[in-house]
């Protein structure tokens, strides 16, 4: 399989699928699939647009409106995680993955897929020490500080992608695994970026918790972006390591652990001479750009193709996913997962799928490929009634739920992290699929009438979550006059005439009350004599 990597996409779809073209008709080959490592910017409309964390000048649709709304079609399968630059609104509708547009797949905050045969796992956002413990509270519209945070990785993700065993042959991220620069050519590197020097003293360059995923993971293949640079490195993993990290997780932290299981401990770790040292092959790519190493094309081992690759579920992260659904979190507090330090072992922290885990996943998902259940739940820009977007006011857009997540959460039997924060913020829950679009389909009766077929579709979320949920009750909050769904931004500057109109009234407003309803009230004799002092 020729697998096509890109690094930072920001929105340049258009450009990438063009390079695929001319380096497929150069070489007289076919490219199978392409990776996307972050910042992919699948904004629908101008909407998606104002929940992105940018600069407002930095604000473009880019083109993948265009296959979102069908007007282009994506000419090769293609797998993206997310970055810091993403329509977050859109990617939160799919925490656990699915189609952001035909032959366009997202692997929601984590996941693993696998596609003829090459297992493909991959963790979107990127590393915030201070937000790493906290729970996915954020949700639109957002604010300030959660149109940031909400792209920020979580310790559930990592911890559920430890779960897993068996070979990983490829692994996508944004961040870069700290210290992953000793591992290839550290001076060409500071050559390039020499203010990377100052991050690399400090340890600050890269994220701690990719690295233990590294290690623990130990995949074939590792595709990362976000530094804007391109550059490779071998990092090879001790024989033992993960075993020895799986059976240091799974045993008690207790002190009376006496000398011989010690021994037998250090004498399963010791690798065996003829076996080979497994190496992770590392790459980081650039942005697209002109002149730019953003994008690479590698030939990976897999199952015959017929036609197209075949996207499927992959069965042990399904039951990973469902045996740990328990742990989610919506809270903007910290919060701890189970762990082999965390005292007595009192409950379970070893979430490594059983064989009777595996075969109820199977039971529920006969059949793993992905289904192609693409829907579209908003408008998408319109370029010609919308060319000047870049000096509109646009408010951020509402919260909508994804069909496609609504039908995986029922089928698995888990909970939709979306679903849970609005519920624990006291919000209802809006219906699957998007009203809007009834109006836009309103001239053709057969079309609306499916609409409000798709859009009447319960909402399937289990119950028993909601009863295990230490929520408070909802608290009705005053009024709030302040329009929350528009972000105020320092640039815009309010015309004269409104400002005018807003301040009259509080110029007004002492003219107009009279003096004496704030006089107190007192005895009638008293009275009076205040009042003949008054005149």
């Amino acid at each position: 399989m020729k697998v096509a990597v890109e690094g930072c996409a920001h929105g340049e779809l258009e450009r990438i699928y063009d390079t695929i073209a001319s380096i497929e008709k150069d070489s007289g080959t076919k490219i199978d699939l392409l990776l996307c490592c972050g910042d992919f910017q699948s904004t629908r409309n101008l909407e998606d647009l104002q929940t992105m964390a940018v600069p407002k000048k930095y604000l473009d649709m880019c083109s993948f409106y265009k296959y979102y709304s069908g007007e282009l079609v994506a000419p090769v399968l293609t797998i993206f995680i997310g970055g810091n630059h993403e329509a977050s609104n859109y990617l939160q509708e799919l925490p656990y993955g699915g189609w952001v547009a035909p032959n366009i797949y997202y692997l929601g905050y984590a996941g693993v897929v696998n596609v003829n045969g090459v297992r493909i796992a991959g963790i979107s956002g990127i590393f915030k020490g201070h937000d790493f413990l906290r729970g996915h509270h954020e949700y639109p519209p957002y604010t300030d500080s959660t149109c940031r945070s909400v792209y920020h990785v979580r310790q559930l993700e990592v911890f559920r992608l430890k779960q897993l065993s068996g070979k990983v042959d490829i692994f996508l991220s944004h961040d870069w695994p700290s210290g992953i620069y000793e591992y290839g050519n550290k001076a060409q590197l500071l050559r390039k970026k020499p203010f990377f020097a100052a991050d690399m003293e400090g340890g600050k360059l890269g994220s701690q918790p990719l690295e233990e995923l590294l290690k623990a993971i130990q995949p074939a293949y590792w595709f990362a972006a976000h530094l804007h640079c391109k550059f490779a490195a071998l990092v090879p993993h001790n024989y033992s390591q993960k075993r020895a990290d799986d059976e240091s997780s799974s045993s008690s932290s207790s002190s009376s652990e006496d000398e011989g299981e010690e021994e037998k401990k250090k004498k399963t770790r010791t690798p065996p001479p003829t076996k080979q040292v497994p190496v992770t092959k590392f790459l980081a790519l650039d942005k697209c750009l002109p002149r730019r190493a953003f994008l690479q094309v590698v030939e990976i081992p897999s199952d015959p193709i017929e036609g197209k690759p075949r996207l499927d579920y992959d069965a042990e992260w399904l039951a990973i996913l469902h045996s740990t659904n328990h742990l989610i979190s919506v809270k903007e507090n910290y919060y701890y997962l189970p762990g082999k330090k965390a005292g007595e072992l009192t409950e379970r922290f070893n979430f490594t799928p059983t064989e009777e885990e595996l075969e109820a996943v199977t039971t529920k998902f006969q059949k793993l490929q992905v289904p192609e259940n693409f829907e579209r739940t908003v408008p998408a820009f319109d370029p010609a009634e919308q060319s000047n977007y870049k000096h509109m006011v646009v408010g951020q857009p509402k919260v909508h739920l994804n069909p496609q997540s609504n039908s995986f959460c029922a089928a698995l039997g888990i909970d939709d992290p979306l679903c849970l924060v609005l519920l624990a913020n006291g919000k209802e829950l809006p219906p699957v699929g998007c009203a809007e679009l009834v109006a836009v389909a309103a001239n053709d009766s057969t079309k609306v009438e499916q609409l409000k077929e798709d859009i009447s579709e319960p909402l399937v979320t289990p119950t028993k979550r909601k009863l295990n949920l230490s929520l408070p009750a909802p608290i009705s909050a005053p009024a709030d006059t302040t329009d929350k769904n528009v972000i105020d931004l320092p640039e815009e500057v309010e015309p004269e005439e409104t400002i005018a109109e807003a301040e009259a009234p509080t110029l007004e407003e002492p003219a107009s009350v009279p003096a004496s309803p704030n006089l107190k009230k007192l005895k009638r004799r008293n009275q009076n004599i205040y009042q003949a002092q008054d005149d």
